[in-house]
Order: structure tokens, then C-alpha cells, then sequence
């Protein structure tokens, strides 16, 4: 269901910190125009962990309005169970075409809670659920056995892998049922990982150059290989220093050059360091970006 490229987008803010509508509208359409086919707000990449509740159905609200042709996949997700729920109620109530829920964060649960956690979400909410496994922010991994157990329940769709470990996700992309997306949530691996058979990716790179990320994955979909690697090639010094500091640091940097918003993130989160522009300048002056 949301195969090929998808966005993870940021949240621009203005100087002031509020959220920057006008800049955001201005970003899904610029998604839109150079072939993204799925954006999703609210995730890792949007902040969500630090916007309020009202301001994440607001970005939600937003980003459906304005989309026309790409499919909204919202980041609905918790490391609380039944504060899940409502939100992906509320995404899908608004009319989001799936709902991307991370794996609950801090608490540590068992693979069986993980299995709950994923079931009681879809059962509770009528919208298609993507899974999303990142242990480096969630403090735990949801295990090959459980995802392919979630992979049976109705309404769950596909998983953004973010694990990192190629071995897991070739067993995934091995085990997996007949329709179940697999996502990759690295750019940098995401032509290995569409060369074993993955559906696409949900990039931060694509932020910035939505056109060239849409290529390489139409390319390496459509089997013209040669030219995903050239296009690989030419990003992957983007794929790395997008990651000079946390994520979304470096992204919010460029997208503020870029005229999204002011560049800033909230805090915790921090504006990109001399260092980090140090590394991610001469990258962007390469792409002319």
C-alpha cells in the first residue's frame, strides 16, 4: 500500500517556534511535484516527540488537507498503549490513509507486549497500520517471529525497518506474507535493501531532493539498476551527513537554507553545530543543494 518513496517530513517552524503552516504547505507540494508518492508527518524526522498533542493533529490536519496526490501516512504512534489508540484514531478520523506507529519507547516491553501493543492499535482503529522498528530510539526490537506474527493481523500492513541489521530484514523480506510492505527506514541502505525484494523507503533525504530519491527508487523498482547505483552514488555522502548529529538536526539546517521554516528545531534538540555544517556544506554544494 505505500510502496516507493515516501517522505519523512519535518515540522518547519517560524523564528518564533510555532509551527510554520505556510512553510509546510509549501513542502508537501514540493514533495508532490517531484514524485513522492507517500509523505508522512509526525514521525522521528516531524519532532512529534516534541509537539504537543494539539499541535501534532494540527500537522496531521494540515498535511491531509493540502496532499493530492501522495497517500498520508501519519505517525499516530506511543510508548503508552491507549494514548496510541486515540491518536490513531483521531489520524485516521481526519482522514489519513495509514497510520505509522513506532514501537513503544523507554518501557522496554516484551516481544508479547510488542505483539499486544500492535494488536489492540489495530483492532481498536478501521486504517492501515505500518509497524516501525527503530531499537536505537525505542530502546527495544521487535524480533523477526512477532513481526511476522503482527504480519497476520488484519489491518497491519507493513513494517519501517530502522533496525540496522541486514540479516533481520533479509528474514523479514524472506518470511513475509503476500502484501506486506517492507520499508526501509535508512537511506543508505535502501537499494541493497530493494534489490532483496523491499518496496521502498521512508527517507529524510528526500526532504531536500524528493526528485533524485524518487528516481533511485522508481529505478531500482523498475529493475534499471545502473542507473539506482549512479543516482546511490551521488547521494550517499547526503545519506551520511544527514547523520553528523541526531536526526532531525541536520535536515531542519537544510530545510531552513532551503526556505522551510527557520531551520531550528525545539528543544532538547539543538541548531546544527559549527561542525556539523563544517561536514554537511561541502555535501550540499556537491548536489547544489
Amino acid at each position: 500500500m505505500f510502496a516507493g518513496t515516501g517522505t519523512a517530513i519535518v515540522t518547519p517552524f517560524d523564528r518564533n517556534g510555532a509551527i510554520d503552516e505556510e512553510a509546510l504547505r509549501r513542502l508537501v507540494r514540493f514533495q508532490e511535484e517531484n514524485g513522492v508518492n507517500v509523505l508522512v508527518p509526525c514521525g522521528s524526522t516531524g519532532e512529534s516527540a516534541t509537539l504537543s498533542h494539539e499541535e501534532h493533529i494540527h500537522v496531521l490536519e494540515i498535511v491531509i488537507d493540502e496532499a493530492q496526490k501522495a497517500k498520508v501516512l501519519a505517525g499516530a504512534g506511543s510508548n503508552c498503549t491507549s494514548e496510541a489508540v486515540a491518536l490513531s484514531k483521531k489520524a485516521a478520523d481526519l482522514g489519513a490513509d495509514g497510520l505509522l506507529s513506532i514501537s513503544p519507547y523507554y518501557v522496554k516491553p516484551t516481544q508479547e507486549g510488542l505483539y499486544l501493543h500492535y494488536k489492540t492499535i489495530a483492532e481498536s482503529v478501521d486504517c492501515p497500520l505500518v509497524v516501525y522498528n527503530i531499537p536505537s530510539r525505542s530502546g527495544c526490537n521487535v524480533s523477526v517471529d512477532t513481526l511476522m506474527r503482527l504480519a497476520e493481523v488484519p489491518g497491519i500492513v507493513g513494517v519501517k525497518e530502522a533496525s540496522g541489521n541486514m540479516a533481520q530484514i533479509q528474514a523479514i523480506l524472506a518470511r513475509r506474507p503476500k502484501g506486506f510492505d517492507v520499508l526501509s527506514g535508512d537511506d543508505s541502505i535502501t537499494l541493497p535493501l530493494i534489490s532483496l525484494g523491499a518496496d521502498g523507503v521512508v527517507s529524510v533525504a528526500s526532504n531536500c531532493c524528493p526528485g533524485l530519491v524518487s528516481d533511485m527508487v522508481g529505478n531500482a523498482r523498475g529493475g534499471n539498476f545502473d542507473v539506482a547505483m549512479h543516482i546511490h552514488d551521488t547521494l550517499l555522502p547526503l545519506f551520511t551527513a544527514l547523520f553528523c548529529e541526531s536526526n532531525p538536526i541536520p535536515i531542519k539546517y537544510v530545510m531552513g537554507r532551503m526556505g522551510f521554516g527557520a531551520g531550528a528545531p525545539r528543544l532538547p534538540l539543538t541548531p546544527l553545530s559549527e561542525a556539523g555544517k563544517a561536514v554537511l556544506d561541502p555535501v550540499l554544494k556537491d548536489l547544489g543543494i
